[in-house]
C-alpha cells in the first residue's frame, strides 16, 4: 500500500477528491493535518465565468484519535467570484451531500463541516 492509499483508507471516501493534504504535525498530544480545497469551480456553475479568491476562514475539526493522540483537522474551503452572478461563491457541500456522488461518510464529514464552518460567522 502506498501512501496516497494508505490516506485514502484513513479519511473518508471522497476527501481526496475535493481537498488537497498541505500539512501534517505530529506532536506529543495530538496530531493536526491540514487540508485545502483544491481549486475545482463546483458543477452548478460550470457556465459562469469564475475566479478563485483564495478561501474561507480556516475551519477546525476533531477527528478520531490517532495512536492515543487527538486529531485535529484544519479544512480551508475555497471561495470564487462569480463574474456572471457579480457575487462571492462556494461549493455547496449539503447539494453534495444529498447526491449520490459520495459516500455516507463523506457526507456527514461535510455536513460537520458546514456546520463548524456557519458557526464562525
Amino acid at each position: 500500500m502506498n501512501y496516497d492509499s494508505f490516506l485514502r483508507f484513513i479519511f473518508p471516501d471522497g476527501m481526496f477528491t475535493f481537498f488537497a493534504m498541505t500539512k501534517f504535525n505530529e506532536l506529543s498530544d495530538k496530531v493536526e493535518i491540514y487540508f485545502e480545497e483544491k481549486n475545482t469551480p463546483p458543477e452548478e456553475y460550470a457556465t459562469d465565468k469564475l475566479e478563485s479568491k483564495g478561501y474561507y476562514e480556516e475551519v477546525r475539526m476533531h477527528d478520531y484519535p490517532m495512536r492515543g493522540r487527538s486529531c485535529i483537522l484544519f479544512i480551508k474551503k475555497r471561495r470564487w467570484y462569480n463574474h456572471t452572478l457579480g457575487k462571492y461563491v462556494s461549493r455547496n457541500w449539503k447539494l453534495m451531500a444529498s447526491g449520490t456522488q459520495i459516500s455516507a461518510e463523506f457526507a456527514s464529514f461535510l455536513k460537520a463541516m458546514d456546520r463548524l464552518s456557519s458557526d464562525q460567522h
